[in-house]
C-alpha cells in the first residue's frame, strides 16, 4: 500500500546547535508512524553560523533529511512558503508540518496530529491553550501575559472562540489546503510572523476543517528567540484590519440583500 508522504518543514536561521538534536528526536518519532513516509525539510535563510553545513552532515546519515538554501533572510512566512512549494512539487508531500528547529514543539505529538488529519481535519493546530496543553512555567510574567492575553484578544476581535491557540506555529496541514491558501497570500505582509495568523484566518474563511491537539510548549535550550515587539504590533494590526473588512463586507452584503428584496417586492406588486 502506498504510504502518505509527510514532510516536516523546519525554517532555520542560526540554529546550528539545534538541527542535530531535533533530527535525532524526530527520527525516533518517525518509527512510531509506520503508515507514513516521513521526511524533514530544513529551510535555511543563509545562516552565518553554519547551520546548512550541519544539515549537510545529517543528510549523509539520514536519507529522510533534505535542505532548501535560501540566498537571503526573508522571514518566517517567506521560508514556509518556499518550503511548502518544494515539499509539494519536489517531494510530493500529502501532509506538511510546521515545526520549530529548537524542539519547543513536542515531536511526540506528531502521531496524534496525523490521526486528526486521518479523521478528516484539513489543518491541525498544536494548541497550548486547551486541556492537556501548556506554556513554560519559567516564562517571565510579561511573556505569559502577551501570549495568553494576545490569544484572548484575537478570539474577541474575530468573535471566534472555537479556536483557542491562534498564534501557534505547530501545525499539520493537508497539501491540498496549502495549494489553495498560498494562491491568496502574495502580500509581503505575510513574510513575517503574521504568516501564522493570516494562514489560519484564510483557512477558516474558506470553510476548511480546523482542529486542535494539545501540547506543552517547551523552553529553548540552544539559541535565541526571533520574536520581537514588531510581531505583537503586526499581529494586532492585521487582526483589526481583517475584522473591519469582514464587518464592512457583511454590512454591504446585508444592505444589498435587503435592498434587492425590497425592490423585488415593489416589482411584483
Amino acid at each position: 500500500m502506498l504510504k502518505n508522504k509527510v514532510v516536516i518543514v523546519i525554517p532555520t536561521y542560526n540554529e546550528a546547535g539545534n538541527v542535530t538534536p531535533t533530527t535525532e528526536v524526530l527520527s525516533k518519532v518517525f518509527k512510531s508512524c509506520p503508515d507514513y513516509d516521513m521526511h524533514i525539510l530544513f529551510v535555511d535563510d543563509a545562516s552565518p553560523d553554519g547551520t546548512s553545513k550541519q544539515v549537510d552532515l545529517l543528510i549523509k546519515k539520514y536519507p529522510f533529511v533534505h535542505i532548501l538554501n535560501n540566498k537571503r533572510k526573508g522571514g518566517l512566512g517567506h521560508a514556509y512558503k518556499k518550503g511548502f512549494a518544494v515539499a509539494i512539487d519536489k517531494y510530493k508531500a500529502d501532509i506538511i508540518f510546521e515545526f520549530d528547529a529548537d524542539l519547543q514543539h513536542d515531536p511526540y505529538v506528531i502521531p496524534a496530529m496525523l490521526a486528526s488529519i486521518k479523521d478528516g481535519s484539513d489543518l491541525v493546530l498544536g494548541s497550548r491553550y486547551i486541556k492537556g496543553g501548556g506554556i513554560p512555567s519559567s516564562w517571565p510574567l510579561y511573556r505569559k501575559f502577551l501570549s495568553i492575553v494576545g490569544n484572548i484578544y484575537i478570539q474577541i476581535v474575530m468573535f471566534n472562540f472555537r479556536i483557542h491557540d491562534w498564534t501557534t506555529g505547530y501545525r499539520a496541514i493537508r497539501s491540498s489546503l496549502i495549494r489553495d491558501i498560498l494562491s491568496t497570500m502574495h502580500n509581503a505582509a505575510f513574510h513575517g510572523y503574521t504568516w501564522q495568523i493570516g494562514f489560519l484566518v484564510k483557512t477558516i474563511q474558506k470553510g476548511y476543517k480546523v482542529t486542535e491537539v494539545p501540547f506543552i510548549f517547551r523552553d529553548r535550550t540552544e539559541g535565541h528567540s526571533k520574536l520581537g515587539p514588531e510581531y505583537i504590533f503586526n499581529t494586532m494590526r492585521y487582526i483589526m484590519k481583517v475584522r473591519i473588512s469582514q464587518i464592512i463586507h457583511h454590512r454591504i452584503f446585508k444592505f444589498v440583500m435587503v435592498g434587492g428584496f425590497g425592490t423585488l417586492v415593489q416589482l411584483v406588486k
